[in-house]
C-alpha cells in the first residue's frame, strides 16, 4: 500500500492495529524550537529518530539530550535515536527546527530506554554500481541491540549513487515459517536528493506472477504486508527510505530470497553481510 506525502498534524501516519501492518507503528512530528510533543503507546515499544534538527527526550525519569546532529536534509550526517519502552510516557523537545520519525513494533514487555548515539551506528555498505545494487545501511536498532529491544528494527537505508535497485534479489518476510522465513510487517518513509524525484516500489505476490508498483516521491510511504518487495530510483537521483521492521514471533529477520532471483545472490557483493545484519 502506498500513502502518498501530506501534513499529518503529528498523528499517526500508521496507527496502532493498522489493517496492512498491524505489528508496525509509523509518526512523522513536525515542531519548531521549543516545541514539546508527548506520547505513550500501549503495546508498542518505540525509536525517536530526528530526521533533521535536534531534539531532547524524557522517558521513564531519565532525559537524553541533544539527540540528533542533522541539519539540512537526512543525507547530512548520522542518525540517531532513542528507544522508548512498551507503555511509557515520552516528551520530545525540539532544540531546533525539527522532524522527528517515530517508529514502532508491536511488544507487551516493558523494557528499558537508552539512546542511541552516531557512534553506535551499525553501518553495512554491499553491492556494485555494475549490478545497479550499491547501497548503504544504517541500523538504528540493529544487531548490536538485540539484548535490549523487544520486536524493533529500525534502519537508513541509501543508494550509492544516483540511480540503482534497493532491496534485490527480491525477498519476502510475510509467513513464520522458520528456519526459511520470519513474519515481520515492515514500513518505508521514502526522501530523494534532489527532493524532486522519485522512484518505483514493486510489490510481487506471487513468484513469476504480475504484480504492483507504486509510483514513490519524497516522502511517500509504503507498507508492505506480503509479498516480494524491491524498489529503485530513476536514473540521476539518491534515495533513502527509513525502514520499520516489528517481527511477529521473534526480533531477528529470516528473509526468503524470491527462487526466481535467487542465484544472484552470488553475483551481488556484500549482499550476506547485509542479512546477517538484521538477525
Amino acid at each position: 500500500m502506498h500513502i502518498p506525502p501530506f501534513d499529518n498534524h503529528n498523528k499517526a501516519i500508521v496507527d496502532v492495529g493498522n489493517t496492512h501492518v498491524p505489528l508496525t507503528y509509523f509518526n512523522i512530528v513536525k515542531l519548531k524550537v521549543g516545541e514539546m510533543f508527548d506520547y505513550r503507546l500501549a503495546g508498542y515499544e518505540t525509536c525517536v529518530v530526528p530526521a533533521t534538527g535536534t531534539v531532547t527526550v524524557e522517558v521513564a525519569e531519565q532525559v537524553f539530550a541533544d539527540i540528533g546532529t542533522r541539519g539540512a536534509d537526512v543525507w547530512d550526517g548520522d542518525p540517531e535515536g532513542v528507544y522508548v519502552p512498551t507503555n511509557a510516557s515520552a516528551r520530545i523537545t525540539a532544540r531546533t527546527d525539527t522532524e522527528v520519525f517515530i517508529a514502532g513494533a508491536q511488544f507487551a514487555e516493558t523494557l528499558t530506554p537508552f539512546a542511541v548515539r552516531s557512534g553506535d551506528i551499525d553501518l553495512v555498505q554491499y553491492g556494485s554500481d555494475d549490478t545497479k545494487t550499491h547501497r548503504k545501511i544504517k541500523h538504528i536498532l540493529g544487531a548490536g541491540h538485540h539484548d535490549r529491544v523487544g520486536r524493533l528494527l529500525v534502519s537508513e537505508l541509501f543508494t550509492v549513487g544516483a540511480g540503482g535497485w534497493s532491496g534485490f534479489p527480491s525477498h519476502k518476510h510475510d509467513t513464520d515459517r522458520l528456519p526459511d522465513e520470519t513474519r515481520h510487517d515492515e514500513c518505508y518513509n521514502f526522501r530523494f536528493k534532489p527532493d524532486y524525484g522519485s522512484g518505483l516500489q514493486m510489490l510481487q505476490r506471487v513468484d513469476n506472477e504480475p504484480g504492483d508498483a507504486y509510483h514513490i516521491i519524497n516522502g511517500s510511504t509504503v507498507l508492505i504486508d506480503n509479498g516480494y518487495h524491491p524498489c529503485c530510483a530513476l536514473p540521476g537521483y539518491e534515495m533513502y527510505y527509513f525502514t520499520i521492521l516489528g517481527g511477529l514471533s521473534q526480533r531477528s529477520l529470516k528473509q526468503y530470497f524470491q527462487p526466481t532471483h535467487a542465484a544472484q545472490l552470488h553475483t551481488i557483493p556484500g549482499i550476506m553481510d547485509m542479512v546477517e545484519t538484521f538477525k
